[in-house]
């Protein structure tokens, strides 16, 4: 049996920055340990597998050692899979998954998904998780699957060096790190170990926490925003009520297949 794979770099306008992501088209559904193997073979942040079942799409995420409730830069290079590669007709995909609808339209080279708003509480920091980022944040916040601390100024972020070791300790899938930005409203980083990927480069599915914080700390229902990995990653989000709109654009680097075993 083979399947087709698409190699897309989302959140950037060129290849080599932003988040590379895996995209698996398929026919049926495969065994989630079958899955799971083809997601550690592809060794990316997060390998996405959608089927056209009767009642629409379906998306699943995978990283190398985890299926996930939701992903930002694996759904848009999904999207850009089936507008660009697979002859989705119109410019609204509508895709069902743990999460709930998510839809991603198309304007022009730009994709934009609209996915719901996470609900964070503030919460003290923990001993461990300032430890493992090395600095005190000035205010944390428990979301529904991660932790996102906040810093004075962008070059608190930068600088941060984590204890990769200590966060697997957390009892959460991950870390946010965010602060005000030079040259854009905010940026972040994104550290989540527990799911096996060190360090993000760039993370739709956090922006759903980073959004409603910075819109009301800003005054601001649009924003732009950078996540500060090695690659870097370039977003723009928009708060609009429970929802969070986050756009960016994708580039196929490979296409290609897989081979397995009958």
């Amino acid at each position: 049996m083979s399947l087709p794979i698409f190699h897309v770099d989302a959140f950037t306008d060129h290849v080599f920055g932003g988040n590379p992501a895996a995209v698996v088209p398929l026919e049926f559904w495969l065994p989630d340990d079958l899955m799971q193997q083809i997601a550690a073979e592809n060794n990316l942040s997060e390998t996405a597998f959608f089927v056209n079942e009767p009642t629409g799409y379906r998306i699943r995420w995978f990283t190398p050692v985890a299926e996930v409730d939701l992903c930002g830069h694996a759904t848009l290079a999904s999207s850009h899979v089936l507008f660009n590669h697979l002859g989705f007709p119109g410019d609204l995909i509508e895709l069902q998954s743990r999460s709930g609808i998510l839809r991603v339209k198309r304007d022009g080279e730009r994709l934009t998904l609209d996915f719901p708003a996470d609900t964070m509480q503030e919460v003290e920091a923990l001993d461990n998780l300032v430890t493992a980022i090395g600095r005190k944040p000035l205010n944390t916040f428990k979301g529904k699957t991660d932790f996102m601390m906040v810093f004075g100024s962008q070059s608190d972020v930068e600088e941060i060096v984590p204890d990769i070791h200590l966060l697997l300790k957390t009892d959460a899938r991950g870390v946010i790190v965010t602060a005000p930005g030079k040259k854009v409203d905010f940026v972040s980083r994104f550290f989540c170990p527990q799911v096996g990927v060190a360090e993000d480069p760039v993370t739709g599915s956090a922006h759903t926490s980073l959004t409603p914080y910075w819109s009301a700390r800003l005054g601001k229902t649009m924003m732009k925003a950078s996540q500060l990995s090695r690659r870097r990653g370039h977003l723009t989000v928009s708060l609009k009520g429970d929802r969070v709109e986050i756009s960016g654009n994708a580039l196929t680097y490979m296409r290609g297949e897989i081979f397995l075993d009958d």
